[in-house]
């Protein structure tokens, strides 16, 4: 089975997670996709997060109608800071080919991540350009070459340019105009209305 990983804080989920997603499962054809909500991310800080309850909940409306994906609460459950190779450790098994999803600042740093060396052990890397960028995309494309040359990392270059927002600008969107945010579907919106989040 070919199980997709898309972490990520989702604070809160976009419409550019959902293409994102969306292009993971076309591109390396999953059999499922596990969107996981982290924790307590190792390398950001939680000061204007939702809650790991709240996030959760968007994550399910807004992944709702994406085909194979499941959104799962494995790393919320397990507490503590979210390490994804700890992730991957709890899903590897027999039959069970995994692949994790990273965007451009994720890829380029993946060096400084707890048990890297783990990470490429378990999963293939894929990778999504966020900006249209053909410099970037060179960037990318060597330090694909650099992790397998260092490390045997197997990865793979999704060619679907993601849509360009931050989580950050949406909050900011948010505080402003509560009712109008057009990089949110419109279940999740709903529910940071009704909840009074970002406000």
């Amino acid at each position: 089975m070919r199980i997709g990983i898309y972490g990520g804080t989702f604070n809160p989920p976009h419409i550019g997670h959902i293409h994102a997603a969306a292009s993971f499962i076309s591109a390396v054809d999953l059999d499922k996709l596990l969107i996981v909500p982290t924790y307590i991310p190792p390398h950001k800080s939680t000061d204007d997060f939702a809650s790991a309850e709240d996030r959760l909940s968007m994550c399910q409306l807004a992944f709702s109608d994406l085909p194979n994906a499941v959104v799962s609460d494995m790393e919320i459950k397990r507490k503590g800071k979210s390490y994804t190779y700890l992730t991957l450790e709890e899903l590897s098994g027999k039959d069970i080919d995994l692949y994790f999803l990273c965007g451009t600042d994720m890829f380029l740093t993946l060096e400084t991540w707890m048990n890297f060396k783990r990470v490429f052990e378990l999963a293939t890397i894929c990778y999504i350009l966020r900006e249209n960028d053909a410099s970037l995309s060179k960037l990318l494309d060597d330090k694909a070459e650099e992790y397998h040359r260092l490390y045997h990392a197997s990865t793979i270059k999704i060619d679907s340019i993601a849509i360009n927002i931050s989580s950050t600008e949406i909050r900011e969107s948010i505080q402003k105009n509560p009712n109008e945010s057009p990089m949110l579907d419109k279940k999740t919106l709903s529910y940071i209305i009704d909840r009074g989040l970002y406000l």
